[in-house]
């Protein structure tokens, strides 16, 4: 397919109105999910080749999480394409009132490498829902889970109606010429910035899905064993390759030593004694990203882990002691094996410093103090986050999902997905059957100004 001229193509197919009906979008949305299970396999081989992941987690955390998409979308699509009523003012009595939701159009999704399965699927099945028609462009870092995509999406749909283009910078700066309807990015923030500017040169509605430095947040009441647990989970599942891992430690000075032991207790127990020859613990992406990270280790700091395998793309997990906010570690998202911790004296004093930070992807607290929970809800501003866990809250189809400010904006997951990649129209449907007088020109009569009054008050 020629890229200048994609949006074209499939410009043509919605407008003959072949994405419109809801039977239509069940029948696709069906049709994917049919298609993965017939390909789980090759989806998980390809994983493991990109990023070491086990079947396990490529399951759980990848292909899982795109089927309940599926199924969510299925099971509710009917109900978020309908009219939805509300009421109707009294001035514009009689009449009706609703929203509905209709597509976009031909959309743009640019996905990354680090989820590679997921973030290009899931927001597809949003798409699908939502009646549009698609270009997938995802990230040539990971080349195998590419193909395995473009063979489930080449196989199963029209190009004319979606498919999935291979390629590096060169062919995303061609697609982004083109006057997309809509376009979704999941990526880091300079690149994002770059997506938001060729957008506005067309007016083009965009979410943005970015990341960040996440907080994590221990204080003296919390649970230091089960915290230590979770922490662990959240920060080295994909090798620490994910967007709202949490990127580092605040627990309170009292604390500090106790749950750095709980930490590489953890650690022994969710990957074993020697993580670099384990199946369940994946791999660093590519050798840049590999350096990059390597480059943050302070040996001086590193109290556990931090072996590196050069030849094998991979870092053990690693926990950082005394590190201040002035550390190399600390100016810029790990994306990594890499957990340092910080300690503070004053709760209040320490959340204030987060305020000057821009707005995370994700924050975490593991307390059972209400009253720092209450903090965390009223005061920090973060796109989502868990108490007493991490990384879960993006699991849920009932919760949307995305950042804020410097981590992106706009969300999607579920209801929010279906909304991301549609247009809500807001109508008035009026009565013939009465014609109120008082609206209308040249307003002498005063007993209609009285009413206008009365109704508009």
């Amino acid at each position: 397919m020629d890229l200048s001229n994609i949006y074209n193509i499939q410009k043509n197919y919605f407008l003959r109105g072949n994405t419109l009906s809801v039977s239509f979008r069940k029948q696709q949305l069906k049709k994917l999910y049919e298609a993965i299970n017939r390909y789980e396999d090759a989806i998980v081989d390809a994983l493991k080749k990109d990023l070491g992941k086990s079947r396990e987690e490529s399951y759980m955390s990848e292909i899982g999480m795109v089927k309940s998409e599926i199924s969510h979308m299925l099971k509710h699509v009917s109900s978020y394409a309908k009219r939805h009523y509300v009421p109707s003012p009294l001035a514009q009595f009689v009449s009706v009132s609703y929203t509905k939701a209709v597509p976009y159009g031909v959309t743009l999704i640019m996905s990354p490498w680090n989820y590679p399965f997921l973030l290009t699927l899931d927001p597809l099945v949003c798409a699908i829902a939502s009646g549009d028609t698609a270009v997938l462009k995802p990230s040539p870092a990971s080349p195998f889970t590419n193909q395995a995509m473009k063979k489930i999406i080449s196989e199963n749909f029209d190009e004319s109606y979606i498919t999935l283009v291979e390629g590096g910078i060169e062919e995303a700066n061609i697609l982004l010429e083109q006057p997309f309807d809509f376009v979704f990015f999941t990526g880091g923030s300079q690149t994002g910035k770059i997506v938001n500017m060729k957008c506005a040169e067309h007016l083009t509605p965009c979410i943005l899905e970015l990341g960040g430095k996440s907080p994590c947040i221990v204080d003296e009441s919390a649970d230091i064993d089960l915290s230590a647990k979770r922490i662990v989970f959240g920060k080295f599942l994909n090798c620490g390759q994910t967007c709202v891992a949490p990127d580092y430690v605040l627990v309170h000075r009292s604390k500090k030593d106790a749950l750095i032991q709980a930490l590489q207790n953890e650690i022994v127990k969710q990957y074993g004694e020697h993580p670099l020859t384990s199946d369940i613990y994946g791999k660093i992406i590519h050798p840049g990203q590999f350096e990059r990270i390597r480059k943050m280790m302070d040996p001086d700091k590193i109290v556990y882990g931090g072996t590196c395998d050069e030849k094998a793309c991979k870092i053990e997990p690693a926990i950082m002691d005394d590190v201040t906010w002035d550390d190399s570690v600390m100016q810029e998202e790990i994306f990594g094996p890499l957990l340092p911790v910080l300690t503070y004296d004053d709760f209040d004093e320490m959340m204030d410093t987060l305020k000057t930070k821009p707005h995370p992807l994700a924050f975490y607290l593991f307390t059972k103090n209400k009253n720092h929970i209450q903090k965390m809800d009223t005061e920090m501003i973060f796109g989502g986050g868990c108490i007493n866990d991490t990384i879960i809250h993006l699991a849920s189809n009932y919760l949307g999902f995305g950042g804020v400010g410097n981590s992106g904006m706009g969300k999607y997951h579920g209801k929010d997905g279906f909304d991301a990649f549609s247009h809500t129209k807001s109508i008035v449907d009026k009565k013939c059957i009465i014609d109120l007088a008082m609206r209308y020109a040249p307003y002498e009569n005063a007993f209609y100004n009285k009413l206008i009054r009365f109704f508009m008050k």
